[in-house]
């Protein structure tokens, strides 16, 4: 028994504040940094309106995790999923979060390649990206107090870094900045105001949009590597929404306040567009350390989500038990060693078809966020009314505002199954789950028929 304990239990050395910026850090990526190029070009500076919306949505689902760790002590979002639809259900689930993740670090090694090409041209951008893998994997061999020290720092750069923008930004769109054009709020109202596209618009971004958000959910996976986690977590919901809204807003605020929406290329990041106008000396040298910071950061917290849902059905028998095996460090080192060959083919996969997979990747984790986004809500919906003991933290307006999050979020995935410009990408989201639901018919026809054999 006590080594099944050593082999198979991960440490509580999770603090509150590396919770909360390892979420961030797995939030404030790509899709912020990259991806709003392509939803204000969709929405104009009324995009806005859709992270507010997304954010809102969000809340929700954060706040049902944070409800149900108050009951359940010691457990994860998985096993909540588990508690209220059963094994089948928590086991697809659990697999289309891995994959969600794995595809989510493998576009960010190759973006975090990409971007450490403006000072290595020479390098190609495979052995960039190999670089970059390597040094995550190693990050996450750590011990899990190091680790998360190691992505609060790494994540606190990146904010700090957003936190300057937005000053920056600021003063130069109000004139408080010397610049040779001021534009105050005109940005706004020019080239066809705020909402260029007509209010619909505001929907056409959401599935970036949801790629940008997740990785919050995160926190769902830390609960079994934190103490007293039951406590900590309202706390950190509440913290956490406050500031991941503030730094998806006010950013983008910042850049349809100093560029016109319509003059945003698509082929580069608005944060180094904006900052190159301002024609400050190295804007573009701290701008690209920012992207391969924040890249490096999402990768960091995308690998921990990948190997502890691995870890979790693995310890729950839904996975090959050798992936619950950690290291004396309480890492669990095979399902790094998975993760590992999955950024190997990625970074390799980058020197074939880059563009490709920015364009195919990018809407994958957008669409599978919503799945789990469902889930979760769907669980605090169906378990509240058979807890074991009363949460000491209670979402707001239940059943009606959970229940109404649910089916707001069951019309956006069906919105993007039929949208023909995600057709591609949404039918690799729907193959993966059809796989992942054969697999556990077959799966747990098996297991109940070793039971009744007995």
């Amino acid at each position: 028994m006590a080594q099944t304990q050593t082999e198979e239990s991960l440490q509580k050395k999770l603090k509150p504040r590396h919770i909360t910026f390892m979420a961030m850090g797995g939030v404030i990526g790509t899709g912020i940094f990259k991806g709003s190029a392509g939803t204000i070009g969709l929405a104009g500076p009324g995009v806005i309106v859709t992270y507010i919306f997304a954010g809102l949505l969000l809340l929700v689902v954060m706040a049902a995790m944070a409800e149900m760790a108050t009951v359940y002590k010691n457990r994860n979002m998985k096993d909540f999923v588990q508690e209220a639809f059963g094994s089948r259900v928590s086991f697809i689930m659990g697999w289309m979060y891995c994959f969600l993740w794995l595809s989510v670090c493998v576009i960010e090694v190759i973006a975090a390649g990409s971007f450490l090409q403006y000072w290595f041209a020479d390098v190609p951008l495979w052995m960039l990206s190999l670089a970059c893998a390597a040094f995550i994997i190693l990050v996450n061999l750590l011990s899990v107090g190091v680790f998360g020290e190691f992505e609060f720092w790494l994540a606190g750069i990146k904010i700090a870094m957003i936190i300057i923008f937005i000053v920056l930004g600021a003063g130069l769109i109000f004139g408080i900045i010397p610049s040779d054009n001021t534009p105050y709020l005109q940005n706004y109202t020019q080239a066809g105001g705020f909402f260029p596209n007509g209010l619909t618009s505001i929907f056409s971004a959401l599935l970036v949009v949801m790629f940008s958000y997740g990785g919050s959910e995160l926190i769902g996976l830390t609960l079994t590597e934190t103490e007293n986690a039951e406590k900590v977590m309202p706390k950190i919901v509440g913290n956490f929404m406050f500031r991941i809204i503030l730094f998806f807003t006010l950013p983008i605020l910042i850049i349809c306040g100093l560029i016109p929406w319509n003059e945003i290329g698509p082929e580069s990041s608005p944060f180094v567009q904006v900052l190159a106008s301002t024609g400050l000396p190295g804007a573009a040298h701290i701008m690209n350390f920012i992207l391969v910071t924040a890249v490096l950061s999402a990768a960091n917290s995308g690998i921990y989500g990948a190997s502890r849902m691995m870890h979790s059905m693995a310890v729950g028998g839904e996975a090959p038990k050798a992936l619950a095996k950690t290291n004396r460090n309480g890492s669990p080192i095979n399902t790094l060693l998975v993760c590992t060959v999955v950024l190997l083919a990625g970074s390799l996969l980058g020197l074939f078809a880059q563009d490709q997979l920015f364009r195919v990747l990018l809407a994958v984790p957008g669409f599978v966020v919503i799945l789990v986004w469902i889930c979760i809500a769907a669980s605090q919906l169906k378990l509240r009314k058979k807890y074991p003991v009363q949460p000491t933290f209670k979402v707001w307006g239940f059943p009606y505002i959970t229940g109404a999050v649910v089916l707001i979020l069951s019309v956006i995935a069906l919105m993007f199954v039929f949208d023909e410009g995600n057709r591609f990408s949404i039918s690799i989201c729907l193959g993966v789950l059809a796989l992942l639901t054969i697999w556990s018919l077959i799966r747990f026809r098996k297991m109940a028929g070793r039971v009744s054999g007995r």
